[in-house]
Order: C-alpha cells, then sequence, then structure tokens
C-alpha cells in the first residue's frame, strides 16, 4: 500500500469517525439550539450575557480552555484556541450571539424566545440567524479539539456579539485589538442557503434625509410646502438613481454567471440582478404630529446596498446633485461598509463543495451575499472568509426558524471542511 493510499484511508476513518459522533449527538445537537434560541439576545439592546452563558456552559462541560474578552459589560466575546499536532494554516470559525428583536410575541406561531422543537424545526427569534451556524461553528470546534493530534496548523474558535447593529464590541473589537483572531481563513454559518457559499458581500450605506419647511394649518396648503410631499418625491427619485447595475471585478462575473440558476433557486427570482445591482430600501420614516398640520419636518433613513465593484464616493456624488433640487433637505451618513469579496474559486470554496457533494449530491454555488456579515472584516484584512449556512428566508420574520435536518447537515458540512482544511498538505 502507498503512503498516499494510507494516508487517504486514514482521513476517510477520521471523517467517519467526526460524522458519527454528529449523529450520535443529534439529540444534544438539537437540545443545544434549542436551549441556545431560549437564551434571548436581542440587539438592540444587544446583552448578550445569557446567550453567552448557554455557550460558556458547554465549552466547560467539554473541559475546552477560553478566554472571555468583554470590551462591554454586557457584549461578552469568546474566544478559543488549540494548536494541531503539525505546523499549518490559521482556520476561524466565527458566529454571533446577538440576535434581531422578536417584534410582537402575540404574533408568533411558537414563542419568539420559545426555542420550540415541533414540525421538524426548531422555532424563534435567532435560529436561523445565526444560532443555527454559530452552535455548527462551536461544536466542529469541540469535535475537532478531540482529534487535534492528527490535525496541521491552528483551530480558533470565535463567538461574539455585536453583530446585528454592526457595532463595535464584538468581531470588530477582536480584529482591531487581538490579531490571535485573524488567521489565514474564516468559516462562518450564517444563513445563505445550503445551495450556495458566499464568498463576498453588497456593502451597505445608510442615509438619512430631513426635509423641513414652514408648516401650516391642514386646510392652507398655500402657506407651505409639506416636508412629507417634498419626502415623497425624494424618495421616487432616488429609487430611480439606486438602479443601476454594476459590471462586477475580476474572476466574480463569471463564477456568478455560472451561479445563476441555484442563486435564482436559492434567493428567488431576481436576486442575480439584485446582486450586481445598487439597490434601495427606506426603511424608517418620520414626519408630522398631528392629521391635520401640514409637517414642517420629515425624516426618512435610507439603505443604499452597493455591489462589489463600487464604492460609496459615486453615489454620494450622485446623491448631492440631486438634492440641489431639494434646498428643504440635508443629508447625514449614519453607516458604511464597503463592499467586499475573496477568491471565489479558493481551496476552502472546494472543500465544502466536495463535502455537500459527497453528502447531497450536489455541489453548492459561489454567490455575493445580499445582506451583510462579520466575514466581511476578515476580508477587509485580506483573510478569504467564507459563509455556509442555512437558508435565509424566515430570518428576520415572525416564526422564524430552522429545519433540524438542515441545521444537522451545516454542522457536518463545517465540522468535515475544518478537518479537511486542517489536514491538506
Amino acid at each position: 500500500m502507498s503512503p498516499d493510499s494510507s494516508t487517504e484511508r486514514d482521513r476517510a476513518a477520521d471523517k467517519a469517525t467526526l460524522l458519527g459522533w454528529i449523529e450520535r449527538d443529534r439529540d444534544r445537537l438539537v437540545g443545544f439550539l434549542s436551549d441556545f434560541v431560549k437564551a434571548a439576545s436581542p440587539n438592540p439592546p444587544g446583552d448578550t450575557l445569557l446567550a453567552a452563558a448557554h455557550v460558556r456552559g458547554f465549552l466547560d462541560v467539554e473541559k475546552l480552555p477560553y478566554r472571555v474578552i468583554s470590551p462591554h459589560p454586557q457584549m461578552p466575546n469568546l474566544v478559543a484556541s488549540f494548536e494541531g499536532k503539525e505546523a499549518g494554516k490559521h482556520l476561524v470559525l466565527n458566529g454571533h450571539i446577538d440576535v434581531f428583536p422578536s417584534g410582537d410575541p402575540a404574533h408568533w406561531t411558537h414563542g419568539p424566545w420559545s426555542g420550540d422543537i415541533a414540525e421538524g424545526h426548531v422555532w424563534g427569534r435567532g435560529a436561523a440567524d445565526m444560532k443555527c451556524g454559530t452552535t455548527a461553528s462551536i461544536f466542529t470546534y469541540a469535535y475537532l479539539s478531540r482529534m487535534r493530534e492528527r490535525l496541521k496548523g491552528r483551530l480558533t474558535l470565535t463567538v461574539v456579539s455585536d453583530e446585528e447593529t454592526f457595532g463595535p464590541w464584538g468581531a470588530r473589537y477582536l480584529l482591531e485589538h487581538h490579531p490571535e483572531t485573524h488567521g489565514d481563513c474564516c468559516l462562518n454559518g450564517e444563513p445563505s442557503d445550503p445551495l450556495t457559499v458566499r464568498f463576498g458581500e453588497k456593502g451597505p450605506l445608510w442615509i438619512a434625509f430631513t426635509v423641513r419647511t414652514k408648516g401650516a394649518h391642514g386646510g392652507y396648503p398655500h402657506l407651505t410646502e409639506s416636508a412629507s410631499q417634498i419626502a415623497a418625491a425624494l424618495i421616487g427619485d432616488l429609487y430611480q438613481l439606486a438602479r443601476t447595475k454594476v459590471p462586477p471585478p475580476g474572476n466574480v462575473g463569471g463564477v456568478l454567471d455560472r451561479s445563476a440558476a441555484i442563486i435564482e433557486r436559492a434567493l428567488g427570482e431576481g436576486a442575480t440582478e439584485v446582486m450586481r445591482s445598487i439597490t434601495l430600501n427606506i426603511g424608517v420614516i418620520q414626519g408630522g404630529i398631528k392629521v391635520n398640520m401640514i409637517p414642517a419636518e420629515c425624516r426618512f433613513e435610507a439603505d443604499f446596498r452597493l455591489p462589489v465593484g463600487i464604492g460609496k464616493d459615486g453615489l454620494i456624488e450622485k446623491v448631492r446633485h440631486l438634492l440641489e433640487r431639494y434646498p428643504q433637505v440635508t443629508m447625514e451618513e449614519l453607516n458604511y461598509s464597503p463592499s467586499n469579496w475573496c477568491d471565489p474559486e479558493h481551496e476552502m470554496v472546494a472543500i465544502i463543495q466536495r463535502n455537500v457533494k459527497a453528502m447531497k449530491g450536489f455541489e453548492p454555488a459561489p454567490i455575493v451575499g445580499l445582506g451583510g456579515t462579520d466575514t466581511r472584516l476578515w476580508r477587509y484584512r485580506d483573510v478569504p472568509a467564507y459563509v455556509y449556512g442555512p437558508s435565509p428566508k424566515t430570518m428576520g420574520k415572525t416564526d422564524e426558524r430552522v429545519a433540524i435536518e438542515e441545521f444537522l447537515h451545516i454542522v457536518r458540512t463545517h465540522t468535515l471542511s475544518a478537518y479537511d482544511y486542517l489536514t491538506r498538505d
């Protein structure tokens, strides 16, 4: 038997062992995720102490050392790391523990913090975004720690707070102050759909517009302009301005062309065009104080999403030019994260594709994400970062949930892919 043949048999045996552990832990995995959802961690306000305690309890039981890095007292981050037997690459597993607010519990079939296990799903806020993916990272780290003598390089787990509002106390803090969390590659389980692997993201640009006029009694429209009417006209013009397609850079265009059919299937009809275009959502509008008064002020917040290949400067210039027609309006930039991407043909993409093909019979397609994740922060530092997670179709909605079989598939894929990355030559 050749050495290469022996090595492949050892690797196949190791992967069979990992899959066996996951199958044996099926109920434990589902129970962990259910209890994780019950540990409410909405952001805002961003208090993740209960959810972090849940993760810490697991790491303590597994006797896995970790550090608590908490620049904000209510937003802790957990970092754990171990070395393999030989030198090699450094893989970082990343997931967040804060989630969207839940809204009115009366509108939920299962309570937003119930963590109910029903109808083949785990239900509740954060089940998909992203306590499913974060659980995959945590268990991947635990399983591979048992095989550290078979691994090369380093594996690091980062379980962070303060992601949902792009805040400064989570992954941003770690990457700015703890370079040991940078690594050579990052793997994340944000909702992406099992049919896809995300290698980049559109960039959010949030702008607040304020319209001010004199205002008047509602019966005297000849005495003043209406701030809300001006805002409505401006919003229409902004939507027209946002309808711009941008040519993708590098090898991104060709990859997206080949992925087009899967993009439409996974993310809905029209997603391919959205992925390549500037888009706009008006998420907040506030104006007026009484129905029979002409509003003297109207404020609205615009969420532009910029595709890879374009920065904000050109769009800002166009917006300022448009505002020359609206002297009653001022604007304020609230938030900006540049669009970002890494190599869609990186070895980690191929590793994920091979494992999914072996388990499910299809290869997930490389795509650009429509929403933002912490992986952008690794890409900003030229560290390739990839997202493979559950369906995004219920995230942020009432009755958020994740299918149990899909959740277990994400755990298997992350575990096997991390193993492959840390055992390759």
